[in-house]
């Protein structure tokens, strides 16, 4: 496993051949410093990817006691709880955790890397590959949840498999098993209109388990790239009024389920004696909607545990393994009946 010991001003300054005092006037252009020392020093900092500290500058070398969890909706329940899990172990183990939004910017990941976080956990459907190399090179302990395929993760990288895909593919087929042949997919709202690509584990679950399962499919079983809840819903009413044929609806988080029951109200058919709904993450709206919604459960304090414990396996530098994988529960409630 790599070293994970960060990159101190100390060390700048020995490999330009200065003082540190010299590697402080440079970073902070305050006094002035010879030009060749100067190079050498900005050449130091590139070579070893030194990143001033922030929050810890005064703690010189000690750990900030802090980590930071980056992820695409703070505002949706399943981060929330997760977090509150996650929040539990850490606390248990001297660090304190932060809620972030993924701005994927690089503006971004250079405010992170300045802040020196003793570990970061990401949990993102669009973070580029590239800004999750920067905070490795940067030394910076980091696990991965695999919202998505990845091409090339770093070896000394967690990697958390929640059981997104397969779980997507147990509610195509749960689906199939309530006789439903027709089945629509609801994809994640996006401000921009983004539409997932086939790399996002819970679209790939759904097209591959209705591909295999001779399920009848094709581009328009999936209604993708709209900004807000009203947006899904009229698209759905939509497509049905125009003659598409639904008997199941997916939706890939319980919100968008609970868009779903509201459609097939509108249309006047009756759920599940027409159409059949399931979402996922059990939120507590699955619970208290109407009819309660069937959906599937991820096990979030074990995989809050193992997130933590990994992190800190990596943070102390211990070999270990650094993968693990979890399997959904489905939960049945009245949306696709009992039976």
């Amino acid at each position: 496993m790599n070293n994970n010991k960060r990159v101190t001003r100390a060390d700048v300054a020995k490999y330009a051949n200065v003082s540190e005092t010299i590697v402080s006037y440079v970073i902070n252009n305050n006094r002035y410093v010879d030009q060749s020392k100067r190079e050498r020093v900005e050449e130091a900092i590139r070579v070893l990817n030194y990143r001033p500290n922030n929050v810890a500058r005064a703690l010189k070398g000690k750990q900030s006691n802090q980590i930071i969890f980056i992820a695409d909706q703070i505002t949706n329940e399943y981060f929330s709880r997760i977090v509150s899990e996650m929040d539990k172990f850490a606390y248990e183990k001297g660090y304190l955790i932060s809620l972030c939004a993924n701005r994927n910017t690089q503006e971004f990941v250079s405010q992170v890397i300045s802040r020196q976080y003793d570990g970061i956990i990401i949990s993102s459907t669009s973070f580029p590959e590239e800004y999750v190399k920067q905070f490795v090179d940067a030394n910076i302990p980091l696990v991965l949840f695999m919202n998505r395929r990845y091409n090339n993760i770093p070896r000394n990288v967690g990697v958390i498999d929640s059981g997104l895909y397969s779980g997507a593919r147990d509610c195509v087929k749960y689906l199939a098993s309530k006789d439903r042949k027709h089945i629509l997919y609801l994809d994640r709202i996006s401000s921009k209109g983004t539409m997932s690509t086939m790399d996002d584990l819970r679209l790939s679950g759904f097209v591959d388990e209705m591909i295999e399962s001779g399920l009848e499919f094709t581009n328009d079983r999936i209604i993708a790239g709209c900004c807000t809840e009203d947006q899904v819903e009229a698209e759905i009413i939509k497509r049905m009024n125009n003659g598409l044929k639904v008997d199941g609806i997916f939706g890939r988080n319980d919100m968008l389920a609970c868009v779903a029951l509201s459609a097939v109200s509108k249309l006047n058919l009756k759920v599940p004696e027409d159409i059949s709904v399931i979402g996922f993450d059990n939120s507590s709206i699955s619970r208290f909607c109407s009819p309660k919604l069937t959906t599937m459960e991820m096990q979030r304090e074990e995989i809050s545990k193992a997130t933590i414990d990994m992190l800190q396996m990596i943070i102390d530098g211990k070999d270990g393994n650094l993968k693990a994988s979890f399997k959904t529960n489905l939960i049945r409630r009245e949306s696709t009946g009992y039976n």
